[in-house]
């Protein structure tokens, strides 16, 4: 146990058999899964907000949304009733809220908890979760540790250190940290990058700013989806709702797939379709190739989405443009770029990415050893070698964060099943001593995982220490893979050691 821990009686020890760290997207389906499995044991979710909803409660920026189709980031069991099939953010939050309470989650929700570190005793098979609440300290204790914390920072985004920003006159704002109070009608405002944030931004902020200007180093690849999906809305005129959402899910999740397998395999091909979608929709003479058609094939890096063509219909209006170039400096007016152009601004936005963060930054360790994600090897993009009795959700990339979330819910719940049923009180991931080839566990270009490419667990080519980005091979595999394929199972023996087999 931490020292923290240690000054504590048990009595003021908390204990759950499951802890869920986070009441987002991933947090609340888990909850759902593992009691959906095991209705016999305890849980509690741990959120260091005061709200529900993870990402969606934490972005507040104007016209946040989600950036993939709703029916496959809204879980399986719980249809989606809203209209639009890219929804705002707002509703998705208020989706998490409704679904919490309708399955009776949101009363095993500790608020405003922030969780520090967690140790696991090999003595007693237990988790010690330090965690502070309104700055003072609490404990509680596990069986099975999961994180549901997304991988990202939630205290702050990435902000390149721009030379003389410092005196710039007007406001500077991150999307993360956005002041609801901001007044930005009638001013103009530069969003600086290229990604699923501003070009979110960029449309919205339009419709009053007196100009919005995008300022990107290089282009994003773009594609279209319909704010409302017809087909969608007419098969839910004539299935059960459950059904109708199975369906519409299942054919999205496997129409998103297709293409992103399309662009790996014929990226010219993939080019040419993304460039000729701008082409149509943007003014005619428009540069296309300087800021939509990037150098790097398509899904190098995230591609992004654009309800009903709102960024270019926005450009073809006249209240938005872009312009590609680099920042030479600040001044109190605005940007001087390399190329000795220059944008006035009231207001900055600096959309420059997020900053990776493994685990919500929480310190792991083992009888007190430190445990460090880069040297461990991710198990079926879920479990960390040699670590017992826990699990980490992460979604893909290529799709709805959901899509994945919801495998890893469904594997997880089912292994604490199979240790209940046999009697096990520790589950690990072992590859018995086998060298793996190594790649990335994020498979993107993006400067935001290249930076944090010596942060995250390795993956492999060798399942099952693979992280696809497939979701109809996960779902196959998570039917057909044994549960103790390179699992070690065992029992603690409390004052002698632990037994294993």
């Amino acid at each position: 146990m931490t020292q923290a821990s240690e000054k504590r009686s048990d009595s003021a020890v908390e204990f759950r058999d499951v802890l869920i760290i986070g009441a987002g997207l991933s947090g609340i389906n888990a909850a759902y899964r593992v009691h959906e499995r095991n209705p016999g044991l305890s849980y509690a979710i741990l959120e260091r907000r005061e709200n529900i909803g993870g990402t969606w409660d934490l972005f507040r920026y104007p016209g946040v949304r989600s950036d993939s189709d709703i029916y496959t980031l809204s879980y399986p069991y719980r249809p989606w009733e809203g209209e639009r099939s890219i929804a705002d953010g707002g509703d998705i939050r208020q989706y998490l809220v409704d679904t919490a309470r309708e399955f009776g989650i949101d009363k095993n929700i500790r608020h405003g908890v922030h969780v520090l570190r967690a140790d696991f005793d090999r003595t007693q098979d237990r988790w010690t979760v330090d965690a502070t609440v309104d700055g003072a300290p609490v404990t509680y204790s596990s069986r099975f540790l999961y994180l549901c914390t997304g991988y990202y920072d939630y205290d702050g985004g990435y902000t390149p250190d721009f030379p003389g920003i410092e005196e710039f006159g007007g406001t500077v704002v991150h999307p993360q940290q956005w002041p609801q109070d901001l007044e930005y009608a009638g001013k103009k405002v530069v969003v600086i990058g290229s990604g699923a944030t501003a070009i979110t931004l960029i449309p919205t902020m339009s419709r009053d700013a007196e100009h919005v200007t995008m300022l990107q180093r290089s282009p994003t690849y773009i594609t279209v989806l319909p704010l409302v999906d017809k087909n969608a809305q007419r098969l839910r005129k004539v299935l059960p709702a459950k059904l109708a959402h199975r369906v519409i899910r299942q054919k999205n999740a496997g129409v998103a797939l297709g293409f992103y397998l399309f662009c790996r395999r014929f990226p010219d091909r993939a080019r040419k379709l993304l460039r000729g979608l701008a082409t149509r929709i943007l003014p005619e003479g428009y540069d296309v190739d300087t800021h939509f058609n990037p150098s790097y094939n398509p899904w190098d890096q995230r591609l992004c989405v654009i309800p009903d063509a709102d960024l270019f219909r926005a450009i073809k209006s006249g209240k938005a443009d872009v312009v590609t170039d680099h920042i030479d400096h600040f001044d109190s007016a605005g940007i001087v770029l390399k190329s000795g152009d220059r944008l006035d601004a009231d207001i900055v936005v600096t959309a420059t990415g997020l900053q990776v963060l493994a685990f919500g930054g929480i310190d792991l360790s083992i009888d007190g050893t430190e445990l460090k994600p880069n040297e461990k090897f991710l198990y079926r993009g879920r479990m960390l070698e040699e670590v017992p009795n826990f699990a980490w959700s992460l979604g893909y990339t290529n799709a709805s964060w959901t899509l994945r979330a919801d495998v890893t819910a469904k594997s997880v719940a089912e292994l604490i099943h199979y240790m209940d049923s046999h009697g096990y009180t520790h589950a690990y991931p072992d590859r018995g001593g086998q060298t793996l080839p190594e790649v990335p566990a994020l498979d993107l270009q993006s400067g935001y995982i290249q930076r944090a490419a010596d942060e995250l667990p390795k993956s492999s080519t060798a399942r099952p220490w693979t992280f696809r980005q497939n979701v109809l091979l996960d779902n196959i595999d998570a039917r057909r893979d044994k549960i103790t394929e390179s699992m070690k199972f065992g029992t603690a023996k409390v004052g002698s050691g632990v037994s294993s087999r």
